[in-house]
C-alpha cells in the first residue's frame, strides 16, 4: 500500500450517487472521495499519530453535543454528498438537528445530500496542504457555516466561515465553536511532530 493519496479523473465515467456508494462498500481498505471537478481520490488508511488526534478531536465535539443535544456529530468514515456535487469525507462534523431532521431515513443511511453546519479536517504528515485547502473551499462553496484545517506540521490552524477571509492562527491557541457550537472551545496545543 502506498502511504500518499491517489487521484483519477473520473469526470468522463460520470459515476452516479449509487454507483460510488457502491465503489466504496466494495473497497473498505480506502477511504474514497470524489471532487466537485469530477476527481475521485484514494486514500490509504492514516496512521496512529493522526488516528488519534482525529478521534479526540471527534470525542471533543461529541461530549460538547452530549450536553447541549443540538446535532449530529460524524467521524471520518461518513461521506456527504455535497449540492455542488462532490463526496467528502470530513475528519469530524457537525450538523444542526433541525437540517438532519429535514432528510429522510433513506437519505440519512446513505451518504448524506447535505453540507455539514462544522468540519475539521486535520492535515497528516502524507496529506497535500494545497487539497486541504481546496477541500474547505468546497464546504464554504456548499454551506459551511465553520471549518478548521488543524495544520500540525504548520504549527496553524486555518479558521474558515461562510463569506469571510480565512484566518490563520498559530499554535498553541483556543477555538471557539462560535455561534455554529456555541460554548464549545477546543484548546490546541503545540505538535510534537
Amino acid at each position: 500500500m502506498t502511504s500518499e493519496s491517489v487521484i483519477l479523473n473520473i469526470k468522463k465515467v460520470g459515476l452516479s450517487d449509487e454507483q460510488f456508494y457502491h465503489l466504496c462498500h466494495t473497497n473498505e481498505d480506502w477511504k474514497l472521495e470524489e471532487t466537485a471537478k469530477g476527481e475521485l481520490i484514494i486514500m490509504p488508511p492514516v496512521g496512529a499519530i493522526s488516528g488519534n488526534r482525529e478521534s479526540e478531536f471527534n470525542a471533543d465535539v461529541a461530549i460538547w453535543n452530549r450536553k447541549t443535544k443540538l446535532g449530529k456529530v460524524f467521524s471520518s468514515s461518513t461521506i456527504f454528498t455535497l449540492p455542488n456535487g462532490g463526496k467528502r469525507s470530513p475528519d469530524v462534523a457537525w450538523i444542526a438537528n433541525e437540517r438532519w431532521e429535514s432528510l429522510s431515513i433513506e437519505e440519512q443511511e446513505k451518504f448524506p445530500k447535505i453540507c455539514p453546519d462544522f468540519v475539521i479536517e486535520l492535515r497528516s504528515r502524507t496529506d497535500s496542504l494545497t487539497q486541504l485547502q481546496d477541500k474547505m473551499q468546497e464546504y464554504l462553496h456548499s454551506g459551511l457555516r465553520l471549518g478548521w484545517l488543524i495544520d500540525p506540521q504548520n504549527q496553524q490552524v486555518e479558521i474558515y466561515r461562510l463569506n469571510q477571509p480565512v484566518e490563520i492562527i498559530l499554535l498553541p491557541t483556543s477555538l471557539s465553536g462560535e455561534d455554529v457550537l456555541p460554548g464549545f472551545i477546543l484548546e490546541l496545543p503545540l505538535f510534537n511532530d
